[in-house]
């Protein structure tokens, strides 16, 4: 999986357009458009600020760690968690309705 993927990845699931994202971000639009399509490479501390602003929490540990059984098996979660999250919209396609329940007696 490449930077690209994992951007558009955190993206979408998050709801947001290349504008919403990048806004929350503090970067431009254009910029996360060209970091999605492996066009350029952000800085550490962009792409950080990418996949925060999506609802990603970014968790850095050393790579001795962990041996190699658990970080495939981390990485498989990932990749099942992420299918999951292919199942629900990203959006709304309008708001939602006010409902009212009855008084409480």
């Amino acid at each position: 999986m490449d930077i690209g993927h994992v951007i558009r990845t955190a993206r979408l699931a998050s709801g947001s357009t290349l504008r919403a994202l990048a806004e929350r971000a503090g970067t431009s639009h254009s910029a996360l458009a060209a970091y999605e399509s492996n066009a350029k490479v952000p800085r550490a501390d962009t792409m950080y600020r990418v996949l925060e602003a999506a609802g990603w929490q970014v968790v850095v540990v050393r790579a001795d760690e962990l041996d190699w059984d658990e970080r495939v098996e981390r990485g498989e979660v990932l990749e099942e968690l992420l299918r999951f999250t292919a199942y629900f919209p990203t959006s709304r396609p309008g708001p939602l309705r006010d409902v009212r329940f009855g008084k409480v007696a």
